[in-house]
């Protein structure tokens, strides 16, 4: 062994000085390579880890952040908000049938106080007989029975009757109105008769018509019959 090293100190020292730098240098790239391989390459290598690792986290964490805000863009959107649009709509819909329904029968006759009008007018007459006064179903002024089935040939109340609601609530205020009529029937001579419907038209509140009909029984006597009518929103009033 001693031999061999001998010999391999010989041969360095036969070579130049440019060839022991160059060997020189070579063993020191080779102790370098050897020192890289078996200490900085395994730091290297988790360095790399790491990384990959920070990068996927990374990648994670955008994936939630964009989650959360499609979360939250959800969450901001009410899904009852075409029902809540719906509800305003109904309620100011009814808010507006109701104003408007209450405007129109504070212009009317009250059905409880209707009888008793129709036959203060007939006595401040004077001059006609009353034969017979009678109240009639109640109806809406669809023309439906309170309480009955739809009549299709049940004839509409007297003009006005919806003319102040707007048109979009009209036919729905048209099933919240009651139609109160009263049936009255009297004898005299026919110029009284017409004096009596001149002051029922001429009360201040309004009554609507609904028919007349003038029967000649021996002249100058006649009968007349007077269906009138009033609106409201209660569909009970006192029967005569």
């Amino acid at each position: 062994m001693k031999q061999r090293l001998r010999q391999l100190a010989a041969r360095i020292d036969a070579l130049t000085l440019r060839e022991q730098a160059l060997g020189f240098a070579a063993a020191v790239a080779v102790c370098a390579f050897a020192g890289y391989q078996l200490a900085l390459a395994p730091i290297y290598r988790e360095q790399e880890a790491l990384l990959e690792q920070i990068l996927q986290q990374r990648n994670d964490m955008m994936g939630i952040d964009a989650e959360i805000v499609a979360k939250v863009a959800a969450y901001q959107v009410d899904p009852d908000a075409a029902a809540r649009a719906r509800l305003a709509r109904v309620e100011q819909e009814s808010a507006t049938i109701g104003d408007a329904l209450l405007a129109m029968q504070d212009g009317l006759v009250a059905p409880e106080r209707m009888a008793p009008l129709v036959d203060a007018i007939l006595r401040a007459n004077g001059r006609l007989q009353l034969v017979s006064m009678r109240t009639l179903p109640v109806e809406t002024v669809a023309g439906q029975g309170a309480g009955a089935p739809p009549d299709p040939a049940a004839a509409a109340v007297a003009p006005a009757d919806s003319g102040s609601l707007p048109p979009a609530a009209a036919g729905k205020a048209a099933d919240l109105l009651y139609r109160h009529g009263v049936e009255v029937t009297v004898r005299g001579n026919y110029l009284d008769m017409v004096d009596y419907m001149s002051a029922l038209e001429a009360m201040p509140t309004r009554l609507f018509w609904g028919k007349a009909q003038l029967e000649v029984e021996e002249y100058p006597a006649s009968r007349l019959t007077l269906t009138l009518y009033t609106l409201s929103l209660d569909r009970n009033w006192m029967k005569l």
